[in-house]
């Protein structure tokens, strides 16, 4: 189902190379905001090391973020050492596609991780990639972003039921 991901879990840090590698995934596109980063700009502990060991393990990486906040998200990028693409209009296609090219990668080996299910969960869906939804690091989120919330709560709820009856 389009609004359903692959896997549900509560952090980044709780997507295992193991995981990944059982799953065939060889490539992560990560979401920014409230997925590797909270509002005020902060990743939370362990973040960083977790991309470290992604990165040691040969697993390619890629920002695609909707924020046109340019700088916050080359910021991110630089720290993690990793490519990036802002602005990115997900749940279009698009920067999913770049994400895919500047990896070398076809779209059943790459995963995207994001905290929301219209636009990163969507998305990754359209484009035939392994979907991975977080929960939010933090409840605090922008206008556009909470608006959204109480819909993608109930889809939540829809899917952990769906799950938990198989």
């Amino acid at each position: 189902m389009l609004f359903y991901p692959d896997f549900y879990c509560d952090n980044v840090r709780d997507v295992k190379l193991e995981f990944l590698k059982q799953n065939n995934i060889k490539g992560v596109i990560l979401d920014v905001d409230n997925t590797l980063i909270d509002y005020y700009r902060q990743f939370e502990n362990g973040t960083i090391e977790w991309v470290q060991g992604l990165k040691k393990a040969e697993i390619k990486l890629c920002i695609v973020s909707n924020s046109n906040k340019h700088d916050k998200v080359r910021n991110v990028a630089e720290q993690l050492d990793v490519p990036y693409f802002h602005f990115a209009k997900k749940p279009f296609k698009i920067g999913f596609l770049k994400a895919k090219k500047q990896m070398g990668l076809e779209a059943q080996n790459i995963a995207a991780i994001g905290d929301q299910i219209m636009t990163d969960v969507v998305g990754a869906n359209r484009c035939k990639m392994f979907s991975i939804l977080v929960k939010p690091i933090k409840e605090k989120d922008i206008f556009i972003t909470r608006i959204k919330r109480p819909l993608e709560n109930w889809i939540i709820k829809s899917y952990l039921k769906r799950i938990n009856n198989k």
